[in-house]
This record gives structure tokens, C-alpha cells and sequence, in this order.
């Protein structure tokens, strides 16, 4: 392994370590306990509830106008497509149960997203009068189920009398995570405040995967607004995380690793309250996400307010379908990284999925098509420590003539680089340049829904950590298991290094100490992440050796070193200029003041 290649490394493993600490999603610890209510306002605020206990009298007059709908029996009623299956209540007329019929929980169960005991939904508002009533205080009568252009629609009336009703009307299409909500005031112009609604959501996220923590890691309360701005929680567990956003709010999403609920407005939320927290005891809950939104209360006063529920996978083909980025949802890491991602490694992963069922073949495919495209890179940085290998003999002469003068020797350096024509740099920045790539790759896999409860070898599922061998204590940083994946990955990366350093013996002393570390490091980072990750960096390590060997063969020394031999004698005056000379700039500046600060310490 050359410096330059040395020096690549240490940047690389630099920038993950900084993005692991700063920009990875963290494990929250313990929360507060608290159950958000909300108003009609825009704050969450205590709501004043009929008990269910009280005489159906008492029931009619606390809620005044809407006394009429204060009685009636809760019935339930299904809307099926082939993706989802959804329970209303009538009570409220709300959603009470999402059952996602194409996936499974990690231990083979139903994928009910949310039920009526994990999930509490409702819709607040005041009256005129100064009473506030709650959607869940009053029973809806369900109409028939009709099919308009193939899709399902139920509509829930609560009749108020004098030509008043709140009608709510869900309709599901014949596939997909969607469902379309309306709901409308009709003739209650003069009754209903001027103060937007509250539609308050109190989600208890259950756990669906095996890896809690990777779980809770990757579960966000996600928001975005009508200016674009997106921004998200991942709650605390000794204090809630809360945010309070008073402008318009387009829609927010309760995401867990794989699978979200959501709500879009066509038009926006006037604003929004969320708050976000986890009891870290608690092995059966994920996180706990409350959100309380505004509603205008002039869109449900009018034709009625038009709203899109989205229950499902955080797969990046459904996603990217729904309006106002609502991909976004999907972590596919910021900037650069991102657009990696959304533009080379999904769309050849989906590729060849068509193709080809085995995600191990398909992983193993993607590296040969990754690193065929970085091989120009990798041909350009192997010739470049190739060319140093050819001047390390005249290098190291230069350091023995000039022992213990190291501007002399750093200046002449830069000058022997100028004659023959070498950028000392070069090697670097093809390391760098492969990076976004690295990155997008770090994002994708403990993110790709397509590898959950996906087989491999001896992986049960290439979406979480594979486990060779459990450990009966626990190893600091690293866990109670053994990832065979993980080992096989820093095997090869060691047994490529080795080789490395055996061709290249200007690898000497730290340097070489730590580009056996590395790996090592690694092992500890990657022993805890998705099978499919590690098993992505052991065959790209496997293909990138062989890439080496091949190159090899294509690279003579000894016609590189007559070409340098020949630069040498066409540049014998010539000054370094550009990058070399700013540099050589740079060292001679720092050697200066070296020598100014011993000349002062001195006196």
C-alpha cells in the first residue's frame, strides 16, 4: 500500500467515522410518558371528552348541537384491496386497524401496522357556542360500500338534524398504500368556530423487525412543510423531543425502518405540534410518535376537506409516486449521497431484480457493476503508485543526502515530482472520488425493504445482522453475536492489505500499523449492521483484489520509469508550478515558522 493510498484510507475512515457520530441516526434512551390531547387550537391542549359512562341525556346536552349523533352502537366496517386491509369504527368513523397483507413481522406474524389500542386518531373542533367536540364523541351511520372506477368507497354520516351532517368519506383504490380521505361540514357554517381544526394522532409504533435498536435507530417523525422544508424527530427517552411549527405543514409520516403511516393534505395544515419519545424498557413498543395538525376550517366548511392516508412499505417505487418529495421518507443519505442512490445503485438494484430472485446473486452482481464503473479510478490510482514505487529509489536519496534538513528535503522532492512530471496527489483522488459511492452504499442497505427477510447462505434475513454464533456475554461495542459476513469482510480486507504492504515497501512504521487497524475498527462498526452491507464489502474486497492483479498485468515499470526518465531530462530547469508549486509553497511556509519557533524558544 503506497502513502498516497495510505492517506486515502485515513481520509475515508476519518469522514465515516464523522458521519457514524454526526449525521447517522442515534439511539435515543428513555422518554416521558404523556398523552398528547389536543383541541380545536393549534397546541396540544387538554380536549373535554363525554364519558362513555353517562346517561345518554347528559351525553346529548354536554355536546349541544350535536347531541343528535351523542348515541348509537360502534360498528365495524372493511375496506380490502390487494395490498391492505383497513377497519373503521363508527364511532368517530375512523380507522382502527391497518393489516399490510403482502409482508410479515420479523417473527412471521400478520403486519398490522396499527390497531385501535397502539393508534389513537381524532378530529377536534369548537363551536360558536364555546363547546369543544371530538369526531370520537359522536356515532356515524356507514353507508353501503360502492365501487366508483374500480375503487372502494365508504362514506360515514352523522346526521345533526335541520339539514346538518359531518359526512367522512374514505375511498381505497383497487391496489396500493393509499386511502383517500374526505370529510365535510354541511350546514354548520353558523355553528362551527372560526378556528382551524385539530386533528391529533397518538401512534405507539409496534415492533415489526428483530433488531430493535436498528429499529429504533432508523424510526423518525418526519415533517414537511409548504416552503419545502424538511425536518424530522427521533425522540429521547429521558425527555420527549417536541418541535412546534406554525407555518403551513404539507405532510407528516410516522416512519419506522421499513413500513410508514402517514397523512398528505391536499391543500396544507395550518400547523403542527409533534412530539417524539421511547421507553427503552419496553421491548414491544419502538418509539411513540404524537402529532397535532391544523386543519383550515374553511376547507371542511366548503366542498370538504380532501386529505391522503399512506399505510406501507418505505420502498422508493411506491414512494416517489406520492406528491411533495414524499420520498424523502426512504433514508437515503444527504446530499451527493442521495442522489447516488436515487439515480445509480436503485435503479440497477431493481434491474435486476427482474431477472434474478437470489438478493445474494443480485448483491454480488451489483459489486461486479459498481466496480466496473470505478475501474478507470482504480486503473488511474494503481498507476500512480506504480509511478512512486518507480521514484522511491531517488526519493529515498534525496532524504539520506538531506537528513535532518527537511525543507531541503521536501523542496527538492517537489522538484524531482515537477521534472518528471508526477502529482504526488494523483493517487489520492481517485480514493476520493469513489467516496459518494461508499456513502450511498453505507445508506442503502440498512434501508432497501427488498433485502427484508431475505435468505442468503447462512443469513435468515439480509436486512439486519447475520448470527453465526451467539456469545454468552457480551463484547463491548460490538454485541453478543458473531457476524460471519463481518469476519469474512475483515479477513479479506486484512489478507488484501497484507498484500499490499508486501509490493509496497514505502508503508513503514504507524502507517503500517494502521492500515492493519482499520479493518479491525471495521469489524466493531459493521458487526451490528445489515448481513446484506457486510456481505457487499467482502466481495467488493475479493473483486478489487482481483482488479489489482489484473492490472498488474497491464502495467510495465519499467516503461514507466523511461518515461520518467525522459520527463526528467525535458523539465531539468523546469519550476514546479500549479498544485505542486503551492504546495512546495506551503511545506517551505511551515518549515519556516518550525525553525522561527525554535530559534525563539531558544532565546
Amino acid at each position: 500500500m503506497e502513502k498516497n493510498q495510505a492517506v486515502g484510507l485515513v481520509i475515508i475512515s476519518v469522514l465515516l467515522i464523522v458521519y457514524m457520530t454526526f449525521f447517522a441516526p442515534k439511539e435515543p434512551p428513555k422518554p416521558v410518558q404523556e398523552k398528547p390531547t389536543a383541541t380545536a387550537g393549534t397546541g396540544p391542549t387538554t380536549v373535554a371528552a363525554t364519558p362513555e359512562n353517562l346517561p345518554d341525556s347528559v351525553r346529548a346536552k354536554a355536546l349541544g348541537e350535536f347531541g343528535a349523533a351523542a348515541v348509537g352502537t360502534a360498528e365495524e366496517s372493511l375496506l380490502e384491496n390487494k395490498d391492505l386491509r383497513i377497519t373503521f369504527s363508527s364511532k368517530g368513523g375512523k380507522v382502527e386497524e391497518v393489516l399490510l397483507k403482502n409482508y410479515k413481522t420479523w417473527d412471521k406474524k400478520p403486519l398490522i401496522l396499527f390497531d385501535q389500542e397502539s393508534s389513537r386518531a381524532d378530529i377536534s373542533f369548537q363551536t360558536n357556542s364555546g363547546k369543544t367536540v371530538r369526531l370520537s364523541d359522536l356515532y356515524f351511520k356507514a353507508q353501503p360500500v360502492s365501487n366508483q372506477s374500480g375503487a372502494q368507497v365508504l362514506t360515514y354520516r352523522a346526521e345533526l338534524g335541520a339539514g346538518q351532517a359531518i359526512d367522512q368519506t374514505y375511498t381505497l383504490a383497487a391496489d396500493g398504500f393509499t386511502l383517500d380521505y374526505k370529510l365535510n361540514f354541511k350546514g354548520l357554517n353558523q355553528v362551527i368556530a372560526n378556528k382551524p381544526l385539530a386533528f391529533s394522532w397518538n401512534d405507539r409504533l409496534k415492533k415489526t423487525e428483530f433488531d430493535l435498536k436498528q429499529n429504533r435507530d432508523h424510526s423518525r417523525l418526519n415533517v414537511m412543510t409548504a416552503e419545502d422544508d424538511f425536518d424530522y424527530l427521533v425522540g429521547q427517552a429521558d425527555e420527549a423531543e417536541v418541535k412546534k411549527i406554525d407555518s403551513p405543514v404539507k405532510w407528516i409520516s410516522n416512519k419506522q425502518n421499513f413500513f410508514s403511516a402517514a397523512i398528505i393534505s391536499k391543500n396544507t395544515f395550518t400547523s403542527a405540534d409533534l412530539k417524539a419519545s421511547f421507553n427503552e424498557a419496553d421491548t414491544t413498543e419502538v418509539k411513540t410518535f404524537a402529532t397535532t395538525l391544523g386543519i383550515p376550517v374553511k376547507d371542511v366548511l366548503g366542498n370538504g376537506g380532501e386529505f391522503t392516508f399512506f399505510f406501507g412499505p418505505n420502498d422508493y417505487t411506491v414512494l416517489k409516486k406520492l406528491p411533495y418529495d414524499f420520498e424523502r421518507n426512504l433514508e437515503l443519505g444527504w446530499g451527493i449521497f442521495s442522489y447516488v442512490n436515487k439515480f445509480l445503485i436503485i435503479p440497477v438494484f431493481h434491474f435486476l431484480q427482474k431477472f434474478i430472485s437470489s438478493y445474494g446473486i443480485i448483491i454480488i452482481l451489483l459489486v461486479f457493476f459498481i466496480k466496473t464503473l470505478l475501474l478507470p479510478l482504480t486503473y488511474k490510482s494503481y498507476l500512480s503508485m506504480a509511478k512512486m514505487r518507480v521514484l522511491k529509489p531517488e526519493i529515498d536519496a534525496i532524504k539520506e543526502k538531506n537528513e535532518g534538513d527537511m525543507q531541503k528535503t521536501q523542496s527538492e522532492t517537489m522538484k524531482l515530482y515537477s521534472e518528471v512530471g508526477v502529482n504526488p496527489m494523483s493517487g489520492c483522488i481517485p480514493v476520493l472520488l469513489s467516496i459518494p459511492v461508499l456513502f450511498a452504499l453505507f445508506n442503502f442497505f440498512p434501508n432497501s425493504i427488498e433485502l427484508r427477510q431475505e435468505p442468503f447462505l447462512w443469513a435468515q434475513d439480509l436486512s439486519t445482522y447475520d448470527v453465526f454464533a451467539r456469545l454468552p456475554f457480551t463484547i463491548p461495542f460490538y454485541g453478543n453475536h458473531v457476524s460471519m459476513f463481518t469476519l469474512l469482510m475483515t479477513a479479506s480486507t486484512i489478507l488484501y492489505t497484507w498484500s499490499n504492504n508486501q509490493v509496497n515497501t514505502s508503508i513503514q512504521g504507524p502507517m503500517k500499523f494502521y492500515s492493519y487497524l482499520m479493518p479491525l475498527v471495521f469489524l466493531f462498526v459493521v458487526n451490528s449492521l445489515p448481513a446484506g452491507l457486510s456481505f457487499y464489502y467482502f466481495v467488493a474486497n475479493i473483486i478489487t483484489f482481483a482488479q489489482q492483479e489484473l492490472i498488474k498485468r497491464f502495467v510495465d515499470e519499467d516503461k514507466i520509469r523511461a518515461k520518467l526518465i525522459a520527463n526528467k531530462e525535458k523539465n531539468k530547469n523546469k519550476q514546479p508550478g500549479g498544485f505542486q508549486k503551492r504546495l512546495q509553497d506551503a511545506m517551505k511556509a511551515a518549515s519556516e515558522r518550525e525553525a522561527q519557533q525554535k530559534k525563539s524558544s531558544k532565546k
